[in-house]
């Protein structure tokens, strides 16, 4: 079996800092690692890079994750002002940077300070720190990096492609991309195409067919659809699943997708899906294993790869008393091809001691 040939080689930790690199005394293999095949089991996606450590989609979260041994780095895309493709987790930025501070007037009726309101140099003028609560202005976990050294910048798609692929050149690595295309229906409503913007990007950096190494994924079935079938895009595809509860994108029906019918419906068009954890693993057996969901059995069988958000070591499910128990729950009992999570580090050291699972 497959498991992260990097990381049973080399446990590479290069984690650029603001102003100096963290190394370990572990080597960088000397062979070139191609992508990641469709049946490969257990990759390690950097949930917005090692958000665990560092401010969430920063270059040096980005840099840390590679470092760790990720095999797949996550990238949330908005749009600024002027069309520019930026790497953010929300259509807000009024809960990651000093926005508020530097452009007090420049608010919506809501409150909220929108990406798509500011140019890209508007934008770079901003810094990045860790995610804090809007009402309140206290950080969301209060034990990582403190909120206070507000040091990054907003990078865009293009210099985080640069980044990944320049180390992969220097490491002979082959680490991937996973971007997210963030409420295309709002960008619609706001004049602007991310998914044709972002495709057209991908394409050129030579993301655009099975064999490259990313994953395009959506919350908006409709346009993971027509990322297939109007723009024509080739390359790896996801469908995430969410909740209805939590208001989905207009037109997408989570409890159907989650369906027998659905899935199959799903495996016409993606190669993977992205479910929330507890979607495809409820808890724990009377004999300690994973409880496994319809829907996960359902994609196993329709041989849809499974990745499910998000494992933090510092929010775990209720039923995990620790990481090794929720990471053999994940991958040695339910099959799990792969977990989206803040602290990749603790995931690939799992899979290092466990190359069997």
């Amino acid at each position: 079996m497959l498991v992260n040939k990097m990381v049973k080689s080399t446990l590479v930790a290069v984690g650029i800092l603001a102003g100096g690199v963290l190394t370990t005394s572990m080597p960088f293999a000397n062979n070139t690692v191609h992508a990641q095949a469709l049946d490969q089991e257990m990759v390690v996606i950097a949930h917005r890079g090692a958000s665990g450590y560092l401010p969430e989609h920063t270059l040096p979260a980005k840099a840390l994750a590679y470092g760790m041994g990720a095999d797949y780095i996550e990238q949330d895309v908005v749009l600024s002002k002027d069309g520019v493709p930026v790497i953010l987790h929300d259509i807000h930025i009024d809960t990651t940077t000093d926005v508020v501070k530097k452009f007090p007037d420049r608010k919506r009726e809501d409150g909220r300070y929108y990406a798509i309101d500011f140019t890209l140099a508007e934008l770079k003028s901003l810094n990045v720190t860790e995610r804090f609560k809007a009402d309140t202005g206290k950080q969301v976990y209060a034990d990582r990096f403190p909120g206070e050294y507000g040091m990054f910048k907003i990078p865009t798609l293009e210099e985080e492609i640069k980044l990944i692929q320049g180390l992969n050149h220097s490491t002979g690595r082959d680490v991937g991309i996973y971007p997210e295309l963030k409420d295309p229906a709002f960008h619609h409503a706001e004049g602007q195409d991310i998914a044709e913007t972002v495709i057209s990007i991908l394409e050129r950096w030579g993301y655009n067919n099975p064999d490259s190494n990313a994953f395009v994924q959506s919350f908006d079935w409709g346009e993971t659809q027509r990322i297939r079938n109007e723009l024509n895009y080739q390359g790896k595809l996801v469908q995430l699943l969410g909740e209805n509860r939590w208001g989905p994108p207009e037109g997408t029906d989570y409890d159907y997708l989650k369906s027998d019918e659905g899935i199959a419906e799903m495996a016409r068009v993606v190669d993977g899906i992205g479910p929330w954890l507890p979607q495809v693993v409820t808890g724990l057996s009377e004999n300690g294993t994973a409880v496994m969901t319809p829907t996960l059995i359902a994609a196993q069988r329709a041989q849809l790869l499974v990745h499910p958000y998000t494992l933090r070591a510092d929010q775990l499910p209720k039923w995990a008393g620790d990481m090794d128990i929720a990471l053999k729950a994940i991958f040695d009992d339910a099959g799990i091809d792969g977990i989206f999570t803040d602290f990749p580090d603790q995931v690939v050291q799992y899979l290092a001691r466990n190359p069997d699972a």
